[in-house]
């Protein structure tokens, strides 16, 4: 299937017709979605996003009727190797779990593959566990670095004062390996204890006790830098995440 089908497939499926935020009036409904998301003044303003609309940068809004029920906007990057950086995608809480967003993220894919471009990068919190099934479960992409500290204190509707580690994820756009994970064949996962073990709901886990949140970004945040700066792989399995260590560094252990 074409990456354009398959977009009009999925948007057909959430019940929403996906377009580019092309006018003044667009480039407003993308930064309403993301003032109610993350609170005001927390994106960027309308004026910005048309005048990256306008340069080709992918900024997408999803309709349904007159309803703005999600946005997303990205910008071409060059940073090892030509991308387009997804910045900020929301969907309405009310329509999450819909579709909408897999609507929005393969309008995404479509547009770059029709102007040459094989590559998104975007970083998402990697303690959240619903992003990381999204991100490389449903979509496919894989965690390339894990950046600490990436936004610095964001002190947001979402974030508040907590820490801003990010795993940064790769989507390669026509690889074998995403075209299955878009038709929902499952990714192969070692049957074993995770290495980083998910709580369920990370933001309520936040709110109800910050105590063991911060005790679990800490944790983690060490698990994470000491796998990624050693090469290793990380594969989500549904309740965390487990690394694999490069093929050379296994076998020099066994010496």
């Amino acid at each position: 299937m074409s990456p354009r089908a398959r977009a009009e497939r999925a948007a057909d499926r959430a019940g929403v017709s996906v377009e580019e935020a092309l006018t003044p009036a667009g480039a407003l409904a993308t930064e309403r979605v993301f003032s109610a998301t993350w609170g005001e003044g927390r994106g960027a303003d309308a004026s910005t996003l048309q005048a990256l609309a306008h340069a080709g940068n992918p900024v997408l809004i999803a309709r349904r009727g007159d309803a703005v029920l999600g946005a997303l906007f990205s910008f071409l990057g060059w940073h090892g190797g030509l991308h387009v950086h997804s910045h900020m995608t929301a969907v309405d809480p009310h329509t999450r779990s819909t579709g909408v967003g897999f609507a929005l993220k393969l309008a995404q894919r479509a547009l770059c593959l029709d102007n040459g471009v094989r590559e998104v990068r975007w970083t998402y919190d990697p303690l959240i566990r619903r992003n990381a099934r999204f991100n490389l479960w449903k979509l496919g992409a894989d965690v390339s670095a894990f950046r600490p500290d990436f936004y610095g204190v964001l002190d947001d509707a979402i974030n508040g004062s907590d820490r801003s580690d990010r795993f940064e994820v790769s989507w390669r756009l026509d690889a074998p390996e995403v075209e299955l994970a878009l038709d929902g064949v499952p990714r192969d996962v070692d049957d074993r204890e995770d290495d980083v073990a998910l709580p369920a709901d990370f933001e309520a886990l936040r709110g109800d006790d910050p105590a063991a949140a911060a005790r679990l970004r800490e944790s983690s945040r060490e698990s994470f830098a000491e796998a990624l700066d050693a090469g290793s792989s990380v594969k989500f399995t549904g309740t965390g995440y487990i690394f694999d260590r490069p093929t050379a560094t296994r076998e020099r252990e066994r010496r």
